[in-house]
């Protein structure tokens, strides 16, 4: 194996033998706010190649060992696993009409029921009933957690559920069966490590969030404001799995339509590119992109394995009119600012999980989470410098200090994004305006020239 791979398995055994030593605090849920879910990150270690001996050869077979590894430090002391690729999955949920997260790349999990005994109990059971793995066998450990998250809208900010991320670590030389259930999961994804942290495979998923401004404007202005403002675009990894499971029974997983469709007029601009538009394709057949809250979740993970910069290559959501991003590129320049010099001071973990509904906040201590109005935002603290990619129990890259409090709001760039988009309209209706002034008026000399 690549020694790309054995930096990342030592790092990794690192950062997971710290988390699960110190794991972060329970968040109780804020006021007038009920839901929790939790999510499964479970990771896994693909041996390297070896050549399979043929029956007829002289030799012993040598088997795994009949006692499976009880601590982290135990697994990663064997070879194999030392030789081995690490690897995260993730399942690609199956398309549901008014589902807020349908058809997103995600980690399996789910809302709490209250018959789970607590939040890890929760992730164990939608684990087991979304694609059919158990995790409380033998042969699978529980590395610790990551930040318990408040998950508000994005553009406003009702708070929807605390998010609970879990770490699990499969111990075995082979994975267990996985089971995707075809109402919830189209197919499950084993992607390594290596290709979440590779720079090559960023990319941006664009996003028409128009429809969320139907509500408050009539269906002509939203016509307009989605002809104007393009689409968003959102910080995304482009996913290269080693390994795809696919819920076959799913209908419409074998297409009923297809063949040539190079005469048919709606695929003129398709045919040369031999690819159907993200639209027309089933949910299982469109591309794997990881964005949004899971890969903001993951990114404080990602960051402490090598070369270290994962959250450096999140981007901040912006548009694909070149004018209005241009504009929120302005407005929103000391706003980032400010949170890089926050990044390079230690204040983790990351702010980055937000998609076109939603924004995940992070919360470390076991303090009521802080509440936010317009009339009194709240201010961001500069934490002490840190050695940037030191694990503790405070949070991953703040040092060994339990007593600061890391989890901050991306507060403020959602408003700028408002603020931003208003003077856009304006500057275009002021430009379509005087156009059209021009246009009369050139119109008006000439009739009087002609007549």
């Amino acid at each position: 194996m690549s020694g790309e791979s054995r930096d990342i398995v030592k790092a990794l055994e690192s950062v997971l033998t710290r988390l699960s030593e110190h794991p972060y605090p329970h968040v109780p849920n804020p006021q007038g706010c009920e839901k929790r879910a939790s999510v499964a990150a479970i990771i896994r270690v693909r041996p390297a190649y070896a050549p399979i001996p043929s029956s007829r050869d002289s030799l012993v077979a040598v088997s795994e060992s009949a006692t499976p590894p009880t601590t982290i430090h135990e697994f990663f002391s064997q070879d194999w696993v030392q030789q081995g690729d690490p690897e995260l999955l993730f399942i690609k949920r199956a398309g549901r009409a008014g589902d807020r997260w349908s058809g997103h790349t995600a980690l399996p999990g789910g809302k709490r029921d209250p018959e789970d005994a607590d939040d890890l109990a929760a992730a164990v059971r939608e684990t087991r009933e979304e694609i059919g793995l158990d995790l409380e066998t033998t042969q699978c450990l529980h590395a610790g957690n990551l930040p318990e998250r408040l998950v508000t809208t994005s553009w406003g900010k009702d708070v929807l559920m605390v998010l609970c991320p879990y770490i699990f670590l499969l111990t075995g030389k082979t994975s267990p069966s996985i089971q995707p259930q075809p109402t919830e999961v189209a197919s499950v994804h084993w992607v390594s490590l290596r290709a979440l942290l590779s720079p090559s495979l960023r990319t941006r998923e664009a996003v028409d969030i128009s429809s969320r401004m139907a509500k408050h404007v009539g269906p002509l202005l939203h016509r307009l404001i989605r002809l104007s403002i393009g689409k968003m675009l959102f910080s995304a990894v482009r996913l290269v799995p080693t390994e795809s499971i696919y819920a076959s029974s799913i209908p419409g997983f074998i297409p009923t339509e297809g063949g040539d469709k190079l005469f048919t007029m709606s695929s003129w601009a398709q045919a040369p590119f031999g690819i159907p538009s993200s639209s027309q394709s089933l949910t299982h057949q469109q591309p794997i992109l990881l964005w949004g809250l899971t890969l903001g979740v993951l990114a404080d993970l990602l960051d402490q394995l090598p070369p270290f910069n994962a959250v450096a290559l999140w981007e901040y959501p912006t548009f694909t009119v070149p004018d209005l991003r241009l504009i929120v590129y302005i407005m929103t320049c000391q706003f980032r600012k400010a949170s890089a010099e926050s990044l390079s001071s230690g204040s983790w973990p990351s702010q980055t999980a937000v998609d076109a509904t939603t924004e995940a906040t992070a919360v470390t201590t076991s303090e009521p989470a802080p509440t936010v109005s317009e009339a009194e935002p709240l201010k961001l603290t500069k934490q002490p410098s840190f050695e940037k990619h030191s694990v503790g129990i405070g949070g991953l890259g703040v040092g060994s200090d339990p007593q600061h409090a890391v989890g901050k709001l991306l507060h403020g760039y959602y408003d700028r994004l408002n603020v931003a988009i208003a003077v856009f309209l304006a500057y275009r209706t002021a430009i379509l305006a005087g156009a059209a002034i021009w246009a009369f008026r050139l119109w008006k000399r000439r009739r009087g020239a002609n007549i």
